[in-house]
């Protein structure tokens, strides 16, 4: 189980890959889900699965993983202070773990995916209920870049609203339906939704 939790510290936001997990922990594919299974039902692991759709498009089609405590994932990365995060490779996947598990919090009743093409282009966060859509990047930036990539991908996709989440000061809109914010401002938006 050490074992288990450290991989998946080091999986933190990828895209999860059973058979190559289960044989570098030296598990069957069905024991390892068995126990993510668990991990996910005691709300310790989420796996975050593919956004279900029919673009033009060869899509991802495994669950991306995260832990949702960033405090057991920094212990498991062994990260002791600000200075230590900020400098570590995977600053970026736990910055965007922990902002889905806070949006999560206050739009609990809306179903989470995320969408990657076969070539790399992405959206951190797509969030559904009913007919309404909502989709999110996720950036540890003050001064944030998208990709043409996400912008071709909210024109297919044509979401209720686009927003981009980054370390800023003040919302402003990037483009014309896509809006940049920092998390304190998307929970007051968009705890609301």
């Amino acid at each position: 189980m050490d074992r288990l939790w450290r991989l998946l510290a080091h999986y933190q936001g990828q895209t999860l890959n059973y058979s190559k997990l289960a044989g570098v922990l030296d598990l069957s594919v069905p024991t390892l889900k068995n126990y993510l299974g668990v991990l996910e039902q005691t709300y310790m692991v989420r796996l975050l699965p593919p956004f279900e759709a029919n673009l033009k498009k060869r899509l991802v089609r495994s669950p991306k993983v995260y832990l949702r405590d960033s405090g057991i994932l920094h212990a498991l990365l062994e990260i002791e202070d600000f200075d230590h995060l900020l400098a570590h490779p995977q600053v970026g996947e736990s910055w965007e773990g922990f902002i889905i598990e806070q949006l999560l919090a206050v739009m609990p009743r809306w179903r989470p995916s995320f969408l990657r093409t076969s070539n790399g282009t992405e959206v951190d966060l797509v969030l559904e209920r009913g007919a309404r859509r909502f989709v999110f990047e996720i950036k540890l930036s003050k001064a944030p870049q998208p990709s043409r990539g996400f912008h071709a991908l909210v024109g297919e996709l044509q979401p209720e609203a686009a927003t981009i989440l980054a370390s800023i000061d003040a919302p402003f809109e990037w483009r014309r339906g896509i809006w940049v914010m920092d998390l304190a401002a998307a929970i007051t938006h968009w705890g609301e939704a």
